[in-house]
């Protein structure tokens, strides 16, 4: 049973213990008159006790204010000092300040003896280390939490396991460790592609890239100080000693392998293409929307078949299956992981996984579409430029098509890998931005991990450009942390019904297409 709801201004009542907010707020805007409202509406409040609790605190991680002037505080949860895993919540406002509601990811009151821990520490680092699925595993972190993802709130242990995964990419790995040892979740914050002047770039041809040059030096640095500073590195193969790009003068490449500035200047212009589609499609303003620039590493290990994010930069492999992961798409998908880590947060495991890894297809693929590059042309494929000839990652128009994704949900979707529940996402998006109609490649659900030819009704398609907006605005505003398909469907007609209004095409089509993947 999910345990996401929105409470009504009249549910919301006397978050009593919210005192302590004010202080603990440290999000760049905490100033902001929004926040100090949201404080005042959740703390003036009576008759939500059931709800939050006297050992409750919060803690201001994002503003999103609207052009309509209604403004959306996301705030982090903590019990007794402790972070709550699933606790997350965003509180809505008027644009005058009213309270509207609130969207939650935990819809009962906390009631956890924080005295009693569930195990020994060292009980619990040793029976992280033994459910650690990577080699050379090394316990990094041990904090106390109190675990609230669709079962009881519990006290647990969230354990972090440093080590390396087989194919060579690093991992930072959760365990969230219960009563006795067990093992409540897991989930990795390295969150990968797959198992699997002018650049002369490898899959887009020539184009036109910013590099900084410094006088004295006579050198050319491969930065885009237009774009908050983003710049690329050289790993030569390696994975510790990082190299800046500099050249004497400004021609990055020569479209071929030989040249290790060919795949940089691929990772300069995803860097780019997706700065850009965020910034002049949602009014994003880089990753953590403050103006910053992320780095990308390229030539990462040796025969490295991989791409991720990691919290602080992009990494592409050189390929040994692959050719070099920098292409568009690949881009788009790794520095989305990092919006959506500066957003909804949602966890990489379960069904919010399959949405965080569908996020990332989806505006991966919108971004692509958006460089409008003849070399590169946009579609619902992802990876198709580094795959051998006629092959590719994911496809988002029938996800099963690589043997292991689901093209609809069922209930037991959210036990496989978060690649291949991504494609539920995947599916919906395509659905809801192309249709079933006008001969449209790809079918519709019926009951279980089916595709029909007649299934659960047809969607009209509202266009990728209407698509792409409901859901950044679901991602932003909406959906937290441990989101499920069947909270993604509520937010994203939610989402589509502040943009286009109740009862409009475009809302009655998100929910068509959720029905079309067997969400209802």
């Amino acid at each position: 049973m999910t345990q996401y709801t929105t409470i009504h201004r009249a549910v919301l009542a006397a978050l009593t213990s919210l005192a302590a907010f004010a202080a603990q707020a440290a999000m760049p805007a905490s100033d902001h008159p929004a926040v100090k409202q949201a404080l005042a509406h959740l703390k003036g409040q009576a008759a939500a006790a059931a709800l939050v609790s006297a050992g409750d605190s919060f803690k201001a991680k994002d503003l999103v204010v609207d052009a309509d002037g209604a403004q959306h505080v996301r705030l982090d949860r903590a019990y007794k000092g402790l972070r709550v895993i699933g606790g997350d919540l965003v509180v809505h406002l008027h644009a005058n300040g009213a309270l509207r509601d609130v969207t939650v990811g935990l819809a009962q009151r906390i009631n956890v003896d924080t005295a009693k821990s569930p195990l020994a520490s060292r009980d619990a680092m040793a029976k992280a280390m033994a459910a650690f699925p990577h080699r050379e595993g090394k316990v990094d972190s041990l904090k106390q939490v109190v675990y609230a993802r669709e079962v009881q709130p519990q006290l647990a242990w969230d354990v972090v396991v440093k080590g390396v995964q087989a194919d060579g990419t690093p991992s930072v790995h959760h365990v969230i460790l219960g009563a006795g040892g067990k093992v409540l979740d897991h989930w990795d914050d390295i969150h990968t592609a797959d198992d699997v002047g002018t650049g002369k770039t490898l899959y887009s041809g020539d184009v036109p890239l910013h590099d900084n040059f410094k006088a004295g030096t006579g050198k050319y640095t491969l930065k885009d100080v237009t774009r908050g500073k983003h710049y690329v590195v050289d790993m030569k193969n390696g994975t510790f000693t990082e190299t800046k790009y500099k050249d004497t003068n400004n021609v990055w490449g020569n479209n071929a392998e030989s040249s290790s500035e060919s795949a940089a200047a691929d990772a300069a212009y995803g860097q780019n293409m997706t700065w850009d589609y965020y910034k002049n499609v949602h009014g994003r303003n880089g990753i953590a929307d403050d103006g910053r620039g992320y780095y990308s590493r390229v030539h990462y290990s040796s025969n490295y078949d991989n791409a991720f994010w990691d919290g602080s930069r992009m990494t592409y492999g050189d390929g040994n299956f692959f050719s070099p992961l920098v292409a568009i798409d690949v881009a788009g998908h790794e520095m989305t992981h990092g919006v959506t880590e500066h957003t909804a947060g949602l966890i990489y495991s379960g069904e919010s996984g399959g949405l965080n890894e569908g996020t990332s297809d989806i505006f991966g693929s919108m971004v692509e579409y958006y460089a409008n590059n003849a070399n590169d042309v946009g579609d619902y494929l992802i990876g198709e430029e580094i795959s051998p000839p006629g092959q590719w990652l994911r496809n988002m128009v029938n996800p099963s098509q690589d043997g292991g994704s689901s093209d609809c949900w069922y209930s037991g979707v959210g036990n496989l890998d978060v690649h291949y529940s991504s494609g539920v996402a995947n599916h919906f998006y395509y659905l809801l931005a192309e249709g079933t109609t006008n001969g449209s490649p790809s079918k519709t659900c019926v009951a279980g991990n089916t595709r029909v030819a007649t299934g659960n009704g047809s969607v009209t398609g509202i266009g990728r450009d209407k698509a792409g907006k409901i859901w950044y605005r679901a991602l932003s505003v909406y959906m937290t942390a441990s989101e499920t398909f069947s909270k993604a469907r509520t937010d994203t007609i939610k989402a589509a019904q502040d943009l286009y209004g109740v009862g409009s095409p475009e809302a009655n089509a998100v929910a068509a297409a959720w029905t079309a993947v067997n969400r209802p």
